[in-house]
């Protein structure tokens, strides 16, 4: 396995373009060995069938089917002779040395049937028939040379290895032909993919214009180009948004320090400083985590800690939460959950999300707030959580972006927070399989919910 592994190895090193023109010549090679041997068997064939047909034609000569020697050769210069059991000739137009043995005449008698062999008459190598006598007495033997034949295979051999390496050549260089043709494409592409940068937005990589395996890489990777610019932009974009909404609250932070330190100050003018400054500070810290937990999703899903989950026992938790800070703005938060509701979830995750989505509606709705719980429809079965207030409801332009970072209403854009409560309820949503979506109730107001699987919540 080792030395196979180190064989994979070097041939990994060698160039693509080398290693097609090696495998198109190793397939012409094996093709052309194969149609060699092909049509050397079928040459050698077709004349040993020629030397045996002139075998079996001056055995059937009638001039010597009788024993007293004839001073005369048979049909293509064959040799015949009869011999005995016992190996003498006794026949035929040749009375010298036996053309086979008392061994092989008797196998021939006991088979009863034509037996050919190959070997050296007289120092020529010739092909012999030999034949049974219908009495039992004998057998009758032909020979032929098979020189001319020989030599025939003997130059058929030499012009088809000739030919065969001159079109094995013709093979491997056409094959580096075809190769550096094919992949010109990819260089093409390669030389492209050099030139692009963040500093040339928009740039994609050529594609031949043939349905192949090449135009799709480079379709692929032309989307995978446009991927990474959105993703650059959105990046570039959310350093931008965060920068802003780290420039107010540490302005205004800056301001009041100045303002405390400008001139002598009371206990009262301090205090008040140091409230407002106290106040920017948690905006900042809420904002950071807020950033926080977005940089977590986008490195991929939200760590989750799931358990099982009473649902009405969350959306109380959430209520009682809320209700002292609705109370100082002269608003009601309540709870309503008909019915038990179970589900698996992070309870720490979906009680960050169901507040920001009552931190949503008392900060830009309006009225009585109202939290609650109900099973949702469809499959997978799922728990919807859900927040409705009495305000004037959603711009329908905003629904569709509601979720998105840094996202706010022109309405909102002047009740503070930095547009990341709804995408971290939607990224929290994400993180157990679930979705969360906002629309303008029938009977007033606004409803953003979020639906989580019953079944949701598998760490990571």
């Amino acid at each position: 396995m080792r030395a196979i592994g180190r064989v994979a190895g070097l041939i990994a090193r060698v160039p693509i373009r080398a290693r097609l023109a090696v495998a198109f010549a190793l397939v012409t090679a094996a093709a052309l060995t194969g149609i060699g041997l092909l049509v050397f068997e079928r040459t050698r064939d077709s004349l040993t069938g020629q030397v045996d047909r002139e075998l079996a034609a001056a055995l059937r000569d009638p001039g010597f089917q009788r024993f007293p020697p004839r001073d005369r050769r048979g049909p293509g210069g064959a040799v015949v002779q009869v011999v005995d059991p016992s190996g003498a000739v006794i026949g035929g137009s040749d009375l010298g040395e036996p053309l086979v043995g008392a061994r092989q005449v008797e196998r021939v008698i006991a088979r009863g049937r034509p037996v050919t062999l190959e070997r050296e008459v007289g120092g020529v190598p010739a092909r012999l028939l030999v034949v049974p006598l219908r009495d039992g007495t004998g057998a009758a033997v032909a020979a032929a040379s098979v020189a001319e034949r020989d030599a025939a295979l003997s130059g058929l051999r030499r012009e088809l290895l000739i030919g065969g390496l001159i079109a094995l050549v013709l093979a491997a260089a056409g094959g580096w032909v075809l190769a550096a043709l094919a992949l010109r494409p990819v260089e093409r592409m390669r030389r492209r993919a050099a030139g692009i940068g963040a500093q040339r937005p928009g740039d994609r990589l050529p594609v031949p214009p043939a349905q192949d395996e090449i135009r799709r890489l480079g379709d692929t990777l032309n989307a995978m180009l446009a991927r990474l610019e959105q993703g650059m932009a959105r990046e570039r974009a959310f350093v931008a948004d965060a920068a802003h909404e780290l420039r107010t609250p540490l302005a205004v932070l800056r301001g009041e320090i100045e303002l405390a330190t400008a001139r002598e100050r009371s206990p009262d003018e301090l205090r008040a400083a140091l409230a407002s400054a106290g106040e920017e500070a948690d905006r900042l810290a809420q904002l950071a985590e807020d950033l926080l937990v977005i940089a977590r999703a986008d490195q991929g899903r939200l760590p989750l800690r799931p358990e099982p989950l009473d649902a009405a026992a969350l959306v109380e938790r959430v209520a009682r939460r809320f209700a002292l800070r609705g109370e100082r703005a002269g608003r009601e938060v309540v709870a309503e959950v008909p019915g038990a509701l179970r589900l698996q979830a992070d309870p720490l995750r979906l009680e960050q999300a169901l507040g920001n989505l009552v931190e949503n509606a008392l900060r830009h709705g309006a009225g009585r707030v109202v939290v609650g719980a109900r099973a949702a429809d469809g499959e997978p079965p799922a728990v919807e959580l859900w927040v409705r207030d009495q305000g004037p409801g959603v711009p329908e332009e905003f629904i569709g972006r509601a979720f998105e970072r840094f996202t706010r209403s022109d309405a909102a854009r002047t009740g503070g927070g930095a547009g990341l409560g709804l995408a971290i309820v939607a990224a929290i949503a994400e993180a157990h399989d679930g979705t969360a979506g906002i629309r303008n109730h029938p009977g007033g107001g606004a409803e953003a919910w979020v639906r989580i699987p019953d079944g949701a919540g598998a760490a990571p």
